[in-house]
């Protein structure tokens, strides 16, 4: 039998060599060895309640939002008990852009009059909380989605703040309209939710005093939950590293007298002030630590609480 002719490469390209059996195994030894070294950590956060707040541009990103999701899901199987808690800034600025409402400002901070908060309700509440829902539950979790109206979770009052004019140097209080600050919770429905098979994803609003609707800002919200439920680890997904010191190098974890240090010699400063000293005062109610992640990083939460690395600062009270 005359023997076959060497085939030519293909016109559309050279052909792509598979890789030899030592490569494979190679590849699933590594996996293997990751899964092994996870084994402390799982252990570490077996039974736990991990409270993560989720917004950023990793919500916009189609790839990062599958992978938060499969993140969920995989830690929820895993024997942790996660609850989410998720923002919406630019999708509630956008809806007010398209049905022509206009946003009014004093000192810097937006007005929310009723109108706008109905815009607000409707955007959390509604489309951006089912959507994450949704990614979880393509993922194979079981998650639902609820506010903190629901069963009074969340009771609120209105968000005051001092303002003074540049110009005549008066001080003044703001009204901010229907913006609020949580004055009290009732963890009863999340207890409830994470003590089963299912997964907690929670709009951040409020109830007033009258009943009416008050929105919270989402980091605000997601700190007292998880101080109410006494949570293990509060995640905050942003998107920045963490906190930089003064060279720009990330800084993997500080104590919480530490990160008051870096406020007071000026290294930390901007936005990121009120963001850490609200980490400082739920480290020091009781939550065991603060982490601040980027969430453009792929899989961040499981990087966090799976792996040495981690993927941002932590805060913690000092030791000893």
């Amino acid at each position: 039998m005359k023997p076959k002719e060497p085939q030519a490469p293909s016109a559309s390209g050279p052909s792509v060599s598979t890789p030899s059996a030592a490569e494979v195994i190679a590849s699933v030894h590594a996996k293997a060895k990751v899964l092994s070294e996870a084994l402390p950590f799982m252990q570490r956060y077996d039974s736990a309640t991990v409270v993560v707040k989720y917004g950023g541009h990793a919500m916009g990103d189609p790839a990062l939002a599958a992978d938060f999701a499969r993140d969920i899901v995989l830690i929820k199987q895993a024997g942790v008990n996660p609850i989410v808690v998720h923002g919406g800034g630019p999708q509630i600025g956008s809806l007010l852009e398209r049905l022509n409402i206009r946003s009014e400002f004093k000192g810097g901070l937006r007005v929310t009059d009723r109108e706008t908060v109905e815009v607000v309700e409707m955007v959390l509440a509604g489309s951006v909380n089912k959507e994450i829902v949704t990614a979880i539950n393509a993922q194979g979790g079981k998650a639902v989605g609820i506010s903190g109206k629901d069963a009074n979770l969340m009771r609120a009052k209105r968000l005051e703040r001092r303002w003074t004019d540049p110009d005549s140097n008066i001080e003044e209080i703001l009204d901010l309209g229907f913006v609020g600050q949580p004055s009290s919770v009732d963890p009863h429905i999340v207890d409830v939710i994470i003590h089963s098979d299912l997964i907690p994803v929670i709009a951040p609003i409020g109830v007033g005093p009258d009943g009416e609707t008050l929105n919270i800002n989402a980091d605000t919200f997601a700190a007292a939950l998880a101080t109410a439920m006494k949570a293990k680890r509060l995640l905050l997904l942003t998107d920045v590293e963490g906190v930089l010191d003064k060279q720009g190098n990330l800084l993997k974890s500080l104590t919480t007298r530490e990160a008051l240090a870096l406020i007071e010699d000026g290294t930390i400063t901007g936005g990121m002030i009120p963001k850490i000293e609200s980490c400082i005062a739920v480290v020091r109610s009781g939550v065991e630590a603060v982490v601040i992640i980027n969430g453009k990083v792929p899989h961040a939460v499981l990087l966090e609480l799976f792996t040495q690395h981690g993927a941002g600062t932590l805060i913690e009270r000092p030791k000893g």
